[in-house]
């Protein structure tokens, strides 16, 4: 029996070490996912947005050690860092010196530096966790919806429409006014964090849930399925034993793409003050603040504007580099 074509090669290789006295080298298989990481690996732009990721999130989870080496505690008053007459950082480029390597907050002194480091542990927190709430609903209602079809489809589906033509920031900007200072045990800046994490989630489910179920139209009639049908395995076997699986590679591209979405949500919303409650870092509350400072104290504005175009991209071009990778058929 001949060899398949695309393995005549290996076999010729194969029967030549043999006649050499070389023995040959057993074929390898390789996975699916180890596939993914050899094409990843060849793009070095996502490798370089993987790496500028990885070294944000050590940033956020390291951030008290951090600032204890390198700046001062975020909430600390410098005022002998500021011009008594103008309120503005003494020294150029706001107050940049070896001892304030970002320079110090325009009126008050606090390290520009300490503050934008623990505003990247609340951005990267609330954009993490809300990307997990959206991508656990979205999975299974997308799943759900996908696989049974009919009226379950039907209903499903004008839900993820009422969603996603919902105002989100009106509905954030008006619950965070009426939210109380407490809740669930948490208080102030948690209660806030609580609530960004479980709104946003909750409204960026649909986006997910679109994808799971068009996905999950056209794997439910592959041959595997119809296999596990007939062989009596129940639904809930097909759902999340034989469908899911098959479904983690979009799932993890849209994830890592809605992630930077949730960063400028976050932003957004501190920005506009529906954010963490001060004295908490936030890179948008610092850019609000330094709306009314921009004309004497510009640097105040670049630093966290920076920050926030910094992580963004790099999320991006990390998730597009692991959709090129998962997907090579949808390459650029």
């Amino acid at each position: 029996m001949t060899a398949p074509l695309h393995d005549t090669g290996a076999a010729e290789t194969a029967a030549v070490d043999v006649a050499a006295g070389v023995p040959a080298k057993a074929i390898e298989g390789r996975s699916p996912w180890r596939i993914a990481w050899i094409r990843l690996k060849r793009d070095k732009v996502a490798l370089a947005g993987g790496v500028v990721v990885l070294l944000l999130i050590l940033v956020a989870i390291f951030a008290p050690l951090i600032v204890s080496l390198l700046g001062h505690p975020p909430n600390d008053y410098h005022e002998d860092q500021i011009d008594a007459l103008f309120g503005t950082p003494k020294g150029s480029w706001g107050g940049m010196n070896s001892d304030f390597l970002f320079g110090v907050e325009p009126v008050n002194g606090r390290d520009v530096f300490s503050r934008v480091v623990y505003g990247a542990r609340v951005s990267l927190l609330v954009a993490f966790l809300s990307a997990v709430v959206a991508v656990l609903i979205g999975t299974v209602v997308g799943i759900v919806a996908g696989y049974f079809g009919g009226w379950v489809d039907a209903v499903i589906s004008r839900i993820m429409d009422l969603l996603l033509a919902f105002p989100q920031l009106l509905f954030i900007i008006a619950l965070v006014s009426v939210v109380p200072n407490s809740l669930w045990g948490l208080s102030g800046s948690g209660v806030r964090m609580a609530v960004l994490i479980a709104v946003i989630g909750f409204f960026g489910w649909p986006y997910v849930g679109r994808i799971v179920r068009g996905q999950t139209l056209s794997l439910r009639e592959r041959e595997y399925v119809e296999a596990a049908r007939s062989l009596g395995a129940g639904r809930t076997y097909i759902l999340f034993r034989e469908l899911l699986p098959n479904l983690v590679a979009p799932i993890t591209v849209y994830a890592t793409l809605m992630i930077p979405t949730n960063v400028l949500t976050e932003a957004a919303l501190s920005f506009l003050g529906a954010g963490v409650k001060p004295p908490t870092s936030s890179w948008g509350q610092m850019l609000s603040k330094a709306v009314t400072t921009y004309e004497s104290d510009p640097t105040f504005m670049v630093i966290p504007g920076l920050a926030i175009f910094v992580t963004v991209l790099a999320f991006n071009l990390f998730g597009d580099g692991v959709r090129d990778a998962l997907d090579p058929k949808g390459s650029r």
